[in-house]
């Protein structure tokens, strides 16, 4: 059984995964309006991405007999000032969504929660994917925005990103 600390913690994370999910979407709308196809596609992944992480958590309370419960998804921004200002805010966001596992990492070790603990690393490992995606798409975009051309090729390279759930465990 899930310790309710824990449980209690991992739901507020759920929400903040469900919360990243719909800032994501909210900026693949944005990039869409404003003729991005590419980028909007590379957001509409990390809205997919975000949805399994929620997701993930979800099944893993179940898992430990504890109760999942849900709460409301606060408002999120709809409109930045540029391609380079939605990816800012991204790595920003990214940057607390670290800081929040790693909160829940303090709580896990705190409560010698190892299979907690275990569940958490892999958490652990895809934030340090999700900054390293964001801060390289943000520099690219601070080196090319005011290159139409370039811009063109980023978005045509960014339209080829699929969504893969690596949340569960392929097929044997």
């Amino acid at each position: 059984m899930i310790n309710e600390r824990m449980q209690n913690e991992i739901n507020d994370q759920i929400n903040a995964e469900f919360w990243s999910a719909y800032l994501y979407l909210s900026m693949s709308a944005w990039f869409t309006q404003k003729n991005l196809p590419g980028f909007a596609n590379w957001m509409y992944v990390q809205y997919q991405e975000e949805m399994t992480h929620g997701m993930k958590m979800f099944r893993y309370i179940h898992e430990r007999g504890g109760e999942v419960k849900l709460k409301p998804i606060a408002k999120v921004d709809t409109a930045w000032k540029s391609g380079a200002d939605a990816f800012t805010a991204t790595l920003n966001h990214e940057r607390k969504v670290t800081s929040l596992i790693n909160g829940l990492m303090d709580t896990a070790h705190e409560l010698r929660d190892y299979a907690t603990i275990n569940f958490l690393n892999w958490y652990i490992d895809e934030q340090v994917e999700e900054e390293a995606n964001a801060e390289d798409l943000l520099n690219k975009l601070k080196m090319i925005e005011k290159d139409p051309a370039a811009l063109y090729a980023l978005d045509k390279e960014l339209s080829t990103r699929t969504f893969v759930d690596e949340t569960v465990a392929p097929a044997e």
